[in-house]
């Protein structure tokens, strides 16, 4: 709890907690940030699974990668930014709990990915392996999963 308790004193979760405006934007950022994260990774997962074919994989597989990532971080930090506005109430909400563990799963199965050659590959354009589409299904479930969890935070 003593974590906690600093995490809630930090300079910047004291002007967020100050300001409604300064909220107003972190808060912005993070659903900016959902949306690059979302609209990227489904876009690539859906390309995996097999939709999108008149897409070639080689042509937007890396970028649409790349922003996902540059979504993720952006979500990350002002994730955190804005969970340090309540940290012990967050922690105690069953919702949250929820999403930080769909996060992680969804973080690891990012891991997977990029670990699986056979997905590098098929992002510069090879032939898509089972396991790839299975992975790519998983990961826009997770996310998707992790997006209703994050929502579900303000209603438990």
């Amino acid at each position: 709890m003593d974590l906690l308790a600093a995490l809630g004193g930090w300079p910047g979760a004291r002007w967020l907690q100050g300001s409604g405006t300064a909220y107003l934007f972190v808060n912005a950022a993070h659903i900016l940030g959902i949306a690059l994260l979302l609209g990227s990774i489904l876009t690539l997962d859906l390309r995996l699974i097999g939709g999108l074919r008149s897409v070639p994989l080689g042509v937007v597989g890396p970028l649409l990668s790349r922003v996902a990532g540059s979504g993720l971080a952006l979500a990350l930090v002002t994730g955190l930014w804005l969970f340090s506005v309540r940290p012990a109430e967050y922690v105690a909400n069953p919702a949250f709990q929820a999403k930080l563990a769909l996060l992680a799963a969804a973080l690891a199965n990012i891991g997977v990915q990029h670990a699986n050659p056979a997905y590098r590959r098929a992002l510069d354009g090879a032939p898509v392996s089972a396991g790839v589409a299975l992975s790519a299904a998983a990961s826009g479930l997770l996310w998707l999963a992790t997006l209703v969890a994050g929502r579900w935070i303000g209603f438990a």
